[in-house]
């Protein structure tokens, strides 16, 4: 028996579907004959048996499975009794019907469930397989997953870092996104840390490894979301949430119907016919299809808007969360830096300053390099001699004079590089907007002189500050965490108007101000784009990701996508599934206040099997119109 009920389910959801359409032409058929002489008989064969077997046979087994193997009461259980009870009383159609509704909830209901996830794997696949051993001045190639603590590894421009480590020869810069979500990366010297599973950007350095590679960052951001994913909760269905007691109430009514009927009028065949009405009439199919009808209706709104809900479930996560936790870089921010003032030092124009440092940054593939390409209209000087200076910036000449661009010190002396550097208590400087303090300073200097500074950062997106007003209005209060440094995180907290923020966040940092906030009873939905977002994904109790420039590894560990990219559909996202959330309650209520009338008419005599199940259907279609209309919401209440 289990084995039938296994193939069944394995079968594809075509099949199954077929099966559904074979089953209402054989129900239309059916009842069709029924207002004809040949009443229940076609060629001696009620076209009815069609969806009892393809439609029915199916509820029962797996009924009998719940019950003997799992000891689970579920709705199948219900269903199977008005089913058997109508066979007894040869009522094929209303069998056959229960049977047909309840497979089109079915089907419905595993349109709309989860869908695979690969994100971990994903994750799996970006740890390095390879590491450069350096032992006596020469290179030996080994797994990643054979480096030993203090071993020595070179790691190449372009590379990404095998274990975490400790830079003991070289500076470079690091791209951190995949860990921090960080968009400029980090310059890194002697003795600084290094993170496995970050790209080294510019030259060759020697680490020693200070952690295997099966303690690594990357691993260990790994190994949390596999355990994050496996203590994710699923959201049964309500249907069998409610089932124990459904059966209970209809068993109890129509036995005590069939019983007090069947006594009054001394006719036992009458009591029973009266008791499998009242079964058929219970059926929860309007029940059944409260909840999918609504969830597909709810998601295919949400897709006309740019918005991939993955499943009824992370609807209703998404619906019920109260608190909004946003990534910075790509999230509220464009996750592109770019130039946002030029502030000169002495006769040079703006222009002229941005057209020399863009000659020299023409060679370079740094993102501030490629802010600063970006912002320049002016074309592009000749330049000679171009030097690349490890960890400081770039030299050149241009018609004999000496050039160079770096970083400036926050200070603006640049690590004492020249003392005609300006200090913070310089004119120009003693007052610097508020919206530039989370800028990185490249300077631009001519023979050690400070000619001028350009101001480049992550700019925010358009609509944030709306974005943000509009869920403190749905009463969902907003957070931040990012991997950024502090001024970075406070002036995108400010300017967007967010409730808190916390910065220089680690991937597990965030994972961990996710389980405090719902130890205290919060529901969390973040927003992410980046690989280092994937664990709080699939930590948090709704997961979005950005998916316009989001990595393929969030996208997957998401309950939904925002595919555009456009922060505008945010407040949507939670207005559809709280609209889709009301509307199944809505329909839940409208389907057991007619199932209660249907079974008043039943017990009354009025309703008989075959009356009582097109009575019921009609209560389905209504269902079904209800959720239909939420294809037409507009999110302007």
């Amino acid at each position: 028996m289990s084995n039938i009920l296994e193939w069944y389910e394995k079968q594809s959801d075509r099949l199954r579907l077929i099966f559904v359409i074979i089953s209402g032409v054989a129900l239309a058929t059916s009842l069709t004959f029924s207002w004809t002489e040949n009443a229940d008989k076609i060629a001696g064969f009620d076209p009815a048996w069609i969806a009892i077997v393809l439609c029915g046979l199916p509820i029962v087994l797996g009924a009998i499975v719940g019950l003997v193997k799992d000891h689970d009461i579920t709705a199948d259980v219900l269903v199977a009794l008005a089913l058997i009870g109508s066979l007894i009383l040869k009522e094929f159609f209303a069998a056959g019907e229960v049977a047909f509704i309840m497979q089109i909830g079915s089907i419905l209901e595993d349109f709309t469930s989860d869908r695979a996830k690969k994100g971990i794997s994903k994750l799996i696949k970006l740890s390095p397989k390879k590491a450069n051993l350096f032992v006596d001045g020469q290179i030996k190639i080994i797994e990643a997953d054979q480096v030993k603590l203090g071993d020595i590894l070179q790691v190449r421009a372009g590379e990404s870092i095998p274990v975490d480590g400790k830079i003991i020869e070289g500076s470079t810069s690091i791209d951190q996104s995949a860990m921090t979500g960080e968009s400029i990366p980090v310059e890194k010297n002697p003795g600084d840390l290094v993170m496995s599973g970050t790209i080294n950007q510019n030259g060759s350095i020697l680490i020693e490894a200070v952690k295997t590679a099966g303690d690594s960052s990357l691993q260990r951001m790994i190994k949390l979301a596999e355990a994050a994913d496996a203590q994710k909760a699923k959201i049964v269905r309500k249907a069998n949430v409610w089932a124990a007691w459904l059966v209970v109430i209809s068993l109890t009514t129509a036995i005590v119907a069939g019983t007090i009927i069947g006594n009054t009028h001394n006719d036992f065949w009458l009591g029973f016919t009266r008791a499998v009405t009242v079964l058929v009439v219970f059926c929860p199919c309007a029940f059944v299809l409260a909840t999918p009808t609504a969830i597909s209706a709810g998601i295919g709104n949400a897709s006309k808007h740019g918005l991939l809900i993955q499943s009824g479930e992370a609807l209703e996560r998404i619906a019920s969360s109260n608190i909004a936790v946003f990534d910075k870089t790509g999230t509220l921010t464009k996750g592109k830096p770019a130039v946002v003032k030029v502030q000169t030092l002495s006769d040079i124009s703006e222009d002229e300053l941005i057209k020399i440092a863009a000659s020299g940054e023409a060679l370079s593939n740094h993102p501030l390099a490629k802010a600063i390409m970006d912002y320049n209209k002016s074309g592009l000087y000749e330049i000679k001699n171009h030097k690349t200076l490890a960890g400081s910036g770039i030299e050149f000449e241009i018609d004999g004079k000496k050039y160079m661009v770096g970083k400036v010190q926050r200070d603006f002396k640049d690590a004492g590089k020249t003392s005609d550097a300006p200090s913070t208590n310089d004119a120009s400087f003693s007052n610097i907007s508020p919206d530039l303090e989370a800028s990185s300073l490249v300077g631009l200097y001519c023979e050690s002189k400070l000619l001028g500074i350009i101001f480049i950062q992550d700019a925010l997106k358009e609509n944030a500050r709306k974005m943000v007003a509009q869920l403190k209005a749905l009463n969902i209060r907003t957070v931040m965490l990012t991997g950024d440094n502090e001024n970075s995180a406070r002036y995108v907290a400010v300017q967007t108007g967010l409730d808190d923020f916390k910065a220089s966040c680690s991937p597990e940092d965030k994972m961990n101000y996710i389980k405090n906030q719902e130890a205290q009873g919060n529901k969390v939905a973040i927003f992410g784009d980046g690989v280092n977002d994937s664990l709080a994904l699939r930590s948090a109790f709704a997961g979005i990701a950005m998916g316009g420039i989001g990595s393929d590894v969030a996208i997957e560990s998401a309950d939904a996508v925002i595919v555009h990219d456009n922060i505008d559909g945010v407040p949507y996202l939670f207005k559809i599934s709280r609209k889709t959330q009301g509307r199944i309650t809505f329909n839940l209520c409208l389907s057991m206040i007619i199932n209660f009338v249907a079974v008043a008419l039943a017990i009354s005599g009025i309703l008989n099997a075959v009356w009582g199940a097109l009575f019921h259907n009609c209560g389905s279609v209504l269902v079904v119109i209800s959720a239909f209309l939420l294809l037409f919401y507009k999110g302007r209440d």
